[in-house]
């Protein structure tokens, strides 16, 4: 990947916006490379949401053009020995903390290097021991845009780590999923993946049970379903999502992550 004074960082954290956090990460970044594009992803991940956090970014980052810096911060163990990374993909950068936040990156791109962030020329004097988004990861990631080379900040590294990620279970009459995701709408994203529905799909109406409730078949579109119907349909990412028309199935079932879905062809 060739270096671009003008290439993307893209921001995510659990910073929230009501405090400078976010502001002075950009300050950093653009004070070492003003000409590069910065791009919020989010800063409202939940406090401390590591498993939200990769699941966000990992739906999130293919958006972007081939080359972006993806730079990433939810760090409950800021000013500890966790490592600080650098992660070069086959089409991307990532910086952040190890501690998982990268697991659906993983697990989709092709990684071409991982670098522990031991290199102290590039942080500023003193570091901060609970903001490591601003002295250690926004300037790295600035200086990446500068086209530095990853191994530059530190040393390879051959193990990193990734937080569990359920999967569906088959079960005797179809799969059992879980709810992995609420998102602001109150729409509850599973497990379970397009790909592994069609064999069921194929053999009659689909039957979703969640929560003491049954769904029957597939909705392609939200405005197929009466207003408060509960309904199913595969969102963006080609998950499994269960929906309220007008309204929120978190709400209407009580529902939270963790939640089990059934799912079988009668």
């Amino acid at each position: 990947m060739g270096a671009s004074l003008e290439r993307i960082i893209t921001l995510m954290t659990d910073f929230g916006t009501k405090d400078g956090y976010v502001g002075a990460m950009k300050g950093v970044i653009l004070g070492i490379n003003p000409q590069c594009t910065l791009v919020d992803i989010t800063h409202e991940i939940p406090p401390q949401g590591v498993f939200e956090g990769a699941f966000v970014l990992g739906n999130a980052y293919r958006s972007f053009p081939p080359g972006s810096i993806h730079l990433a911060v939810v760090d409950p163990e800021v000013g500890t020995q966790r490592e600080a990374l650098v992660v070069e993909t086959e089409g991307y950068y990532l910086v952040g903390p190890d501690n998982g936040l990268f697991t659906w990156i993983y697990r989709g791109e092709e990684i071409k290097q991982v670098v522990g962030i031991r290199n102290r020329d590039f942080f500023p004097k003193p570091i901060s021991q609970t903001f490591h988004g601003r002295d250690i990861f926004a300037p790295v990631a600035a200086h990446l845009s500068l086209g530095r080379e990853p191994e530059k900040f530190g040393v390879r590294l051959d193990r990193w780590s990734e937080i569990d990620v359920p999967e569906p279970m088959v079960t005797d009459k179809g799969f059992m999923g879980e709810v992995i995701h609420i998102d602001r709408f109150g729409n509850l994203i599973t497990n379970v993946p397009r790909r592994l529905l069609e064999p069921l799909t194929g053999q009659g109406s689909l039957q979703i049970h969640i929560k003491g409730r049954r769904i029957s078949g597939l909705k392609t579109a939200y405005a197929e379903a009466r207003e408060g119907e509960l309904m199913a349909i595969f969102d963006s990412f080609d998950l499994l999502e269960i929906s309220v028309m007008g309204d929120s199935a978190r709400e209407a079932l009580r529902a939270a992550k963790g939640d089990r879905v059934e799912l079988f062809s009668p």
